[in-house]
């Protein structure tokens, strides 16, 4: 009997089916051992010798492989395919040697396979190995050198600020990036500029083009600056006559995407199915060792031959050959140092369609994003037709251009499957996807009418996890087993946090940021921290000895640390103030100087530090005792305005006390002091001296029903939100002008500020509805008449009618419009037939549907296996 050992309990279950009675499959539960988390346990003064410490539960794992191996003819250390795996199978062994349970003539064999299925562990135990040591002490390599900047950096940290909690080699570059871009945010200055939009017609159908050049001059996005330049833009354009200058169709392709790597899976699962990169992390190794797909821990693009095979297989079967490429599709890593790796991330067997398995929802979704993705990348590209038009408009004395584009997909290929990535600024921009009317030079199209429209340029966004991860990836920073692991430090170090799904760095991750630019420059930068990762490859190569990246690298990190050592806080804080001046203390609207004390008059305002982390004091101290909290000084807030905080009454419902409060982001009020009690922010204007117990209890109430969308029978609600007071209906937003209407706001305001906002924006998505013009009663659904972007038109639920040019809006008839709605619904323009008029009756409110109950979550079936790779201390 052979000793096989693996690093879950799910894993050894499947595995002890496959080899059967001549294997015994035990478990490690991962790492078996670790550095101890204390001063010594690395010691360069000895050549970095390493002191290593097995946990009590792991010491239980070695005594049961210790008893298995008694009797047994072999060890086979069958752990992950990849250097942590790898890191495993070293230890195992190590520790199993120093306790003598090893025979001298018990052979001892390493075997990988990339995928827990039948044939992939009996094809890798037909080829066994021995321990990779180049990647082993990669993993040394790397373990040392988090250890010892965490240990060397944190308590410098603890001394010169106190309240921050640690400093990673990774860490501190991640959160530098989250860092530096907010600053970006902070000093971005916004421009306005304006766009023109000509709507035209030809052959009766209407599409849009929008301004090109003036006076043979280009015109960019931000060329027309002031709303007195459109405006005279748009009279032009309205005295000009129009004329089709050139049409240029162009065919292209559109490629798929290929197989998913670790970053590229966390990525998708973040964007398409709002899942983090931990949790992706949590249910892949699921998926993984229940042999539904290959490991998930990978750099590499490529599919082995026969994972190809089967896709080109199920591809033919499932979609037909016109989706087949003629050529099976190669795919090259393209990622930064990408480090040892088998294979993409692909279902190890395709005929198993995401529908056929019994999985809960979150794996359900992840395994079909993973198939869909493996299928579509060995499909047919897509092929589209774009067609650019210039169009001439003939004015005395000047030249002005107009271009329409539009594309039309004329073979789906792989977007059948895997559709195109969603757009990250969050902009709503899909001429591209339009159809135009046919066109060719020489038409003269009419013009209906001319926009213009006021925009302002927008600062960069925030990171998501999934863009941050996307960032660091491209500039090679850390590996793909250790980006969930990096961001959940951030955030559970409170250096960061999320918004939604935005990462937002607390003043304590900016503090520590600043203070590691300031006097760690080079170990923040991520050149270095790219380069260090390259000699890291060349050790698993290798191509280079641990001990000599060791060494070079402690002996300009010593002397860097020596230089801080002997240091003056009010050194530091002079570096701090200066660097972090944007953000505490922003510019203020009238010009005085952010620095000046508000109590006193003449002291300076400037960064202090406490035992509890940074603030803001006063120069002039202990005569001026004026203090804030950084996010206070960066709102421009006073700390004065906690003077009204207190209990303002008691809620008459709940018998709950009422209070008032100032947190980090200002003043707020809060029913009772449970554990997560209700709050709400005071909307700007709000005075807290002068708030009563009535308008608190009016602002725990939002958001509140306003009423049924007497259209679509969707609830429309009311609240405050952080860019003021709104109102919600299916998805969509309408601001409101004042913030006292959002307690007083009725459904037919509701309603009407609601088309408003659809009719105006233009930019609202398809189907946005717009305002009526006319509006009947009707027993199959309300008619109305609208005017539309592209012009007036009946509408009845799902069904749109164009109207005649003959036929005014104002004047359609109850017959007139029930028959347009008819004849379209009959040529496949909707669903249902307008029946007959009948006498209008009153309308009923749509019915609430009854929330369905979710379903528990199930209890996690196995332990989750982290890497300990760069997880600073």
């Amino acid at each position: 009997m052979k000793v096989v050992v693996v690093e879950s309990p799910a894993k050894a279950k499947t595995i002890n089916k496959y080899l059967g009675k001549d294997y015994e499959v035990l478990a490690s539960f991962g790492h078996i051992r670790d550095l101890p988390a204390k001063d010594g346990s690395v010691r360069p003064d000895e050549d970095f010798a390493m002191s290593w410490e097995v946990d009590t539960q792991s010491k239980k794992r070695i005594a049961d492989i210790a008893g298995a191996l008694k009797g047994a003819d072999g060890l086979i250390l069958a752990t992950d395919p990849d250097r942590e795996g790898e890191a495993i199978s070293w230890h195992i062994l190590d520790v199993l040697r120093a306790k003598k349970a090893l025979k001298k003539d018990t052979p001892v064999q390493r075997v990988v396979f990339n995928a827990i299925t039948k044939d992939a562990v009996t094809a890798a135990m037909a080829k066994p190995r021995d321990i990779d040591m180049p990647l082993v002490d990669a993993y040394l390599a790397r373990r040392a050198l988090d250890y010892l900047v965490g240990f060397t950096l944190s308590p410098i940290l603890w001394r010169k600020l106190p309240g921050s909690r640690s400093a990673g080699r990774v860490q501190s570059v991640a959160l530098r990036l989250v860092s530096e871009r907010e600053s970006e945010i902070e000093r971005f200055r916004p421009d306005e500029y304006w766009s023109v939009e000509a709507q035209l017609a030809q052959s009766g159908k209407s599409f849009v083009a929008r301004l090109f050049s003036v006076d043979g001059k280009k015109t960019d996005k931000l060329d027309v600056k002031t709303g007195e330049d459109a405006a005279a833009l748009k009279a032009l354009i309205e005295g000009g006559q129009f004329n089709v200058a050139n049409v240029e169709k162009k065919p292209t392709k559109r490629n798929p995407y290929a197989p998913f790597t670790t970053s590229s899976l966390q990525q998708d699962a973040s964007s398409r199915l709002g899942l983090s990169p931990s949790r992706t992390m949590q249910i892949a190794q699921r998926l993984y060792e229940d042999g539904l797909i290959t490991y998930m821990r990978t750099d590499a693009v490529q599919m082995a031959p026969e994972g190809i095979a089967m896709a080109r297989s199920v591809i033919g079967k499932y979609f037909g050959a016109e989706y087949l490429p003629e050529k099976a599709r190669i795919y090259q890593t393209k990622a930064k140092n990408a480090q040892e790796a088998h294979e993409a991330i692909r279902p190890t067997d395709m005929f198993k369609r995401p529908e056929s398995l019994s999985l809960d929802a979150d794996q359900q979704k992840l395994y079909g994003l993973i198939w869909k993705r493996t299928l579509a990348s060995q499909m047919a590209s897509a092929e589209i037709d774009r067609t650019s038009v210039d169009i001439a408009v003939n004015v005395p004395g000047r030249a002005v251009a107009l271009r329409a584009t539009g594309s039309v997909v004329t073979f789906p290929g792989f977007l059948t499957l895997y559709g195109v990535e969603a757009r990250s600024d969050g902009e709503d921009d899909d001429s591209d996807s339009r159809e135009l009317p046919p066109l060719k030079v020489g038409d003269k199209p009419s013009l209906e009418k001319v926009e213009i429209e006021q925009h302002f340029t927008q600062p960069p966004g925030r990171y998501t996890e999934a863009s941050l991860i996307k960032k660091m990836e491209e500039l090679g920073i850390g590996r793909p087993s250790t980006y969930a692991a990096t961001l959940t430090t951030l955030k559970d170090r409170n250096y960061v946090r999320l918004e939604g799904k935005a990462l937002h760095p607390e003043d304590r991750g900016r503090i520590v940021t600043a203070f590691l630019e300031s006097f760690f420059t080079r170990y923040v930068e991520y050149g270095f921290t790219a380069g260090l990762e390259e000699q890291l490859d060349h050790v698993s190569a290798g191509e280079l000895d641990y001990k000599v990246l060791l060494r070079d690298f402690w002996k300009d990190f010593t002397a860097a640390t020596e230089e801080i050592k002997d240091l003056r806080v009010s050194e530091v804080l002079d570096a701090l103030n200066d660097l972090l001046a944007d953000h505490i203390f922003p510019a203020k609207e009238d010009g005085s100087d952010p620095r000046k004390c508000p109590t006193c008059g003449t002291g300076t305002l400037s960064l202090k530090l406490g035992k509890f982390g940074a603030f803001i004091g006063c120069s002039n101290y202990p005569e001026c005792k004026h203090t804030m909290q950084l996010s206070d000084a960066a709102s421009g807030q006073s700390s004065d305005a906690a003077a009204g905080d207190g209990v303002l009454g008691t809620d008459p419902e709940s018998g709950e006390e009422v209070h008032l409060k100032t947190g980090r982001f200002g003043p707020y009020v809060q029913l009772g002091d449970g554990k997560e009690p209700k709050r709400s922010s005071l909307p700007k204007g709000w005075e807290p001296a002068a708030l009563t117990l009535e308008k608190a209890l009016q602002l725990l109430s939002l958001p509140r029903e306003v009423g049924l969308h007497p259209e679509t029978g969707l609830p429309i609600s009311a609240g405050l939100g952080r860019y003021g007071p709104f109102i919600l209906h299916d998805g969509k937003y309408a601001n409101l002008p004042d913030v006292e209407e959002v307690f007083t706001v009725g459904i037919n305001r509701a309603v009407d500020l609601i088309a408003q906002k659809a009719a105006g924006g233009g930019r609202g998505g398809r189907g946005a509805a717009v305002a009526a013009i006319q509006t009947f009663e009707h027993d199959g659904g309300p008619i109305t008449v609208r005017a539309g972007r592209y012009g007036p038109y009946v509408n009845q639920g799902k069904v749109n009618a164009t109207l005649p040019k003959d036929v005014k809006p104002e004047e359609v008839t109850l017959e007139q419009a029930i028959a347009m709605i008819a004849a379209k619904a009959e040529a496949g323009g909707g669903k249902k037939k307008a029946a007959a008029p009948k006498k209008a009756a009153a309308k009923k409110p749509a019915a609430k549907k009854t929330p369905a109950k979710k379903a528990a979550p199930k209890k996690a079936a196995a332990k989750k296996i982290v890497d300990s790779e760069d997880v600073p201390f």
